[in-house]
């Protein structure tokens, strides 16, 4: 979102502390342009306007135009950074993604959706994001395989993604808040790992998905209550009464130490 220029999320606090970045990644280009031999830096603010017209607090304006001038496509922190990520990447039998997949991105193709959005980032594709990369259905945005009610996670439309995907058994992803922690649905194939952690969020205990290739993925908790192994499941193989206190078929969950 930033990339592109929306901010519709950022806090306050987001904003100052890139306004502190601009002003020292200036003051670095500065020094620079002090030593024989460096290339003169370019003007990372150029075509970027000295006012932000939706927003009415001045005060913020430098902060936003920073933000901007970091994250905009070729901007240094986009290129230096977000530019190495990867959008979706297949680590054994596991495909990682923000969002979620569905089967026109996998016959569009994984490594070429992840060369665009590098390609993007690194300002070599405009201004706009890729078609994948906008919209409910977007790798980023889709929400079909995560929604907290398991009932509502589309297992056959999950199955056919997978199934096209040579060796792939699960897709975990992120981006829809779990209120109950790292949770599964049909038959552990879509694994849900967000558990807002961020103070902007909810405050989320942390948990972390652990994978080690020679048994069952489990869950690392530091919520007390799973200290016996034994985690609830808000999904469709919910158990009533007493049955919540009975292991379920899900990743297990070890307690740690946050």
């Amino acid at each position: 979102m930033n990339v592109e220029g929306d901010f519709r999320y950022v806090t306050k606090e987001g904003v100052e502390e890139f306004r502190d970045w601009g002003f020292w990644f200036l003051a670095g280009n500065k020094i620079k342009g002090l030593c024989n031999g460096l290339e003169k830096q370019k003007d990372v603010f150029r075509g970027i306007p000295s006012v932000i017209r939706n927003v009415k607090e001045e005060e913020y304006w430098p902060g936003f135009r920073a933000r901007s001038a970091a994250l905009r496509p070729d901007g240094p922190i986009a290129r230096r950074f977000l530019s190495k990520n990867l959008t979706v990447v297949v680590v054994g039998d596991s495909v990682f993604v923000h969002g979620g997949l569905l089967d026109g991105h996998v016959k569009y193709g994984l490594e070429k959706i992840n060369e665009e959005v590098r390609n993007w980032l690194n300002g070599l594709m405009g201004k706009s994001a890729p078609k994948y990369c906008k919209g409910w259905d977007a790798v980023v945005w889709l929400r079909k395989f995560s929604d907290d009610s398991a009932r509502r996670c589309d297992c056959i439309a999950l199955e056919e993604v997978l199934a096209t995907i040579p060796g792939a058994k699960r897709m975990i992803m992120g981006h829809t808040i779990q209120e109950f922690g790292i949770s599964h649905a049909c038959s552990n194939r879509a694994i849900r790992i967000d558990v807002g952690m961020s103070k902007g969020c909810i405050n989320g205990l942390p948990e972390v998905l652990e994978i080690n290739g020679t048994s069952e993925p489990r869950v690392l908790s530091s919520n007390p209550l799973y200290q016996n192994n034994y985690k609830p499941y808000w999904d469709a193989d919910r158990k009533e009464g007493l049955g919540l206190l009975l292991p379920e078929h899900g990743p297990k969950p070890v307690e740690v130490k946050a």
